[in-house]
């Protein structure tokens, strides 16, 4: 048997006439830039998050650029954030000029809010937690942080797609929220893109201005801004593919509830935590594993894919070694963390397969 970490073939032949009419339809529109499919797109992802506006871009990374370009946050600007996490997060700091800071990790992988204030300085403008792996960070304690410290929260929630905090979906608490539509993710194109969530009318105005070149007429530029239009295509996609969300938020979920049912007993394995009054979406399934690389080969040999998510931190990559930091949690979780398969098109009985397998190797050391 074999089984993929993720199944785009499958995804597309579960809705290929929806998919290949939306696709269809823009083609014949002629109209290709910022038409109707993103315009309806965004109405349409707003009223889903919980927001007044949304705003579609091309991909996440851009998507948190263009929040702090929003925020007025540059040069000699610090913002927290996790090193537990896809670069992007960073590397929409630095693009702008600001500076990440980074704090080590709590149980569930997150930011650990009970270590963010001592990190907090006079030039602190921002945080950015990241909902991994489909998880809500713990909002209380980190808006009341921001709050105290009069500093703004953006929600990094490229994994977390439908997720719930106190039963209000991530990505309404902060005052700009930004998405990523990578295919991987939950709700995911078929190629790059973003949105931006927010509340607030001025800002909603300025990231229309950003993430089209800084015009708020045509050739009128009144700020430096960006090429970072999500196109009608993509638009289309997402559109298909949002009417879908939340079932197949509900197979992930069931899914991840059989993981645990199987896996509960097998001693060598820690299971991932739930926050209380969160909901998870699970992106990612993500176990603790002893003798993690010598399961990672024992799967391959039976045809299972896994993947680590993340093996280096960003703290620890070449290009940010200047930022470097202290952070043990974290530095301990990524020797022994593993991403078993997880996406709407796996079946209980592959669950079932990957997790007898697992048991098999364990038993055979």
């Amino acid at each position: 048997m074999e089984i993929k970490f993720n199944d785009f073939q499958k995804q597309y032949k579960s809705h290929h006439q929806k998919f290949d009419k939306a696709i269809k339809g823009v083609l014949n529109s002629g109209w290709y830039i910022l038409g109707t499919q993103v315009a309806d797109f965004e109405k349409k992802f707003a009223g889903y998050i919980g927001t007044k506006y949304a705003v579609g871009v091309a991909n996440g990374l851009e998507a948190l650029q263009i929040a702090l370009l929003a925020l007025n946050i540059g040069p000699g600007d610090e913002v927290i954030t996790t090193s537990h996490t896809a670069a992007a997060t960073a590397l929409a700091i630095i693009s702008v000029g600001a500076k990440p800071v980074f704090v080590d990790i709590d149980e569930y992988f997150h930011i650990d809010a009970s270590q963010i204030e001592e990190k907090i300085h006079s030039n602190t403008k921002a945080i950015i937690p990241v909902h991994l792996y489909g998880q809500s960070v713990d909002l209380d304690k980190i808006m009341a942080i921001c709050r105290k410290h009069q500093i703004h929260l953006i929600e990094d929630c490229a994994q977390a797609h439908g997720a719930t905090y106190q039963n209000k979906k991530v990505g309404s608490f902060g005052i700009i929220n930004c998405f990523s539509f990578y295919p991987t993710k939950n709700l995911g194109a078929f190629g790059d893109g973003g949105a931006i969530t927010t509340d607030d009318k001025y800002l909603y105005d300025k990231i229309l201005q950003l993430r089209n070149y800084g015009q708020k007429n045509r050739y009128e530029h009144e700020v430096y801004g960006l090429n970072s239009r999500l196109d009608e295509i993509q638009a289309a996609i997402l559109l298909v593919q949002l009417e879908y969300l939340d079932r197949n938020n509900k197979t992930r979920q069931k899914l991840a509830a059989a993981y645990v049912k199987y896996l509960r007993q097998v001693k060598q394995i820690k299971l991932p935590p739930a926050r209380k009054n969160s909901q998870s979406v699970f992106h990612l399934f993500v176990i603790e594993a002893e003798s993690r690389d010598g399961l990672i080969e024992y799967l391959k040999s039976k045809g299972i894919a896994t993947l680590i998510h993340y093996p280096i931190p960003v703290h620890r990559q070449p290009c940010f070694k200047e930022y470097n930091s202290y952070l043990p949690v974290l530095e301990d979780k990524i020797k022994v963390i593993l991403s078993l398969p997880i996406h709407p098109f796996l079946t209980k009985r592959e669950v079932k397969y990957i997790c007898e397998n697992i048991k098999n190797f364990y038993k055979s050391l």
